[in-house]
């Protein structure tokens, strides 16, 4: 909810996409009650997992224009599940859900001045490869690294948006963002439901020693998403003291491995993207 505070409390209008609406209507309690304007907020449903809801989210949007599109949701350390589309659940919903609602609202992206896009990558994409014959986890799985895959997608797809954004000479800029160790409902909530087991309870319990907190790790979203200068195309996440898992943002290096540091690999990705998901980017 920091960033999306920090948005509305400057001005602007912030449409809350949540995938329970009991729990997206807890936050939007909390953000009016913490002295966030009622009028400058908005809830709608999403669920990132189901491309019926990406659609129909698409479909009722009802702003002619967006400037800013903040791709954040996440799931992690599941046991292995599939979406409602048959999808591997984090490959699923962390990128391929994001790719399909990007999408669908380009048009709208391109009513803007000057629109953005940023993507939350994570620092599990040190540990991520793309094994395409294996994107779904159906050979072998898992669920660390499948989370990895996924948070290495997202920053691909952050890359390859920006390049065919400027090749295609839009006002368009995408970039990428990762909020270091965070200590967010991500860790604790999503842990205790979906990851029992030893790795599960030592994670939880370094979010708590380790972690820095989630407004801190709000901060490189924010800079990603309001930076007049931010390049197209860059990697915002924690100044790169701890190995870049605390601090204030700034733009840092890519922590893309070797073999997938080649832009191949990015379209390959975006072309499976593609496929899988049936939408395409007609714009680009």
């Amino acid at each position: 909810m920091s960033v999306t505070r920090a948005l509305a409390l400057s001005g602007a209008h912030v449409v809350m996409a949540c995938r329970d609406q009991r729990r997206g209507a807890g936050a939007l309690g909390l953000l009016t009650g913490a002295g966030v304007p009622a009028e400058r907020l908005s809830l709608r449903l999403l669920d990132l997992a189901d491309l019926g809801s990406v659609d129909s989210f698409v479909d009722g949007f009802e702003h002619e224009s967006l400037d800013l599109l903040i791709n954040n949701a996440g799931v992690l350390g599941v046991p292995r599940r599939k979406t409602v589309d048959g999808f591997e659940m984090h490959f699923g919903t962390n990128h391929l859900g994001h790719f399909a609602l990007t999408a669908g609202l380009l048009p709208h992206l391109l009513a803007a001045p000057a629109p953005r896009v940023v993507t939350l990558t994570s620092i599990f994409g040190y540990f991520g490869f793309l094994d395409f014959s294996n994107l779904n986890g159906e050979m072998v799985y898992f669920r660390w690294m499948a989370y990895a895959q996924s948070k290495l997608a997202n920053l691909l797809f952050g890359w390859e948006l920006a390049r065919r954004a400027e090749a295609a000479g839009l006002s368009l800029r995408s970039l990428a963002a990762h909020p270091g160790y965070s200590r967010t409902n991500l860790f604790t909530g999503g842990l205790r439901r979906h990851g029992p087991g030893i790795d599960a309870r030592v994670l939880g319990y370094t979010s708590w020693m380790f972690a820095q907190s989630s407004d801190m790790g709000a901060l490189p979203v924010l800079y990603a998403a309001t930076k007049p200068d931010a390049p197209n195309g860059a990697l915002i996440g924690p100044t790169p003291w701890l190995g870049q898992w605390c601090g204030f943002p700034a733009q840092v290096r890519p922590f893309v491995p070797l073999p997938d540091h080649d832009p191949a690999v990015a379209e390959q990705l975006w072309s499976e993207s593609e496929r899988l998901t049936g939408r395409t980017f007609a714009q680009l």
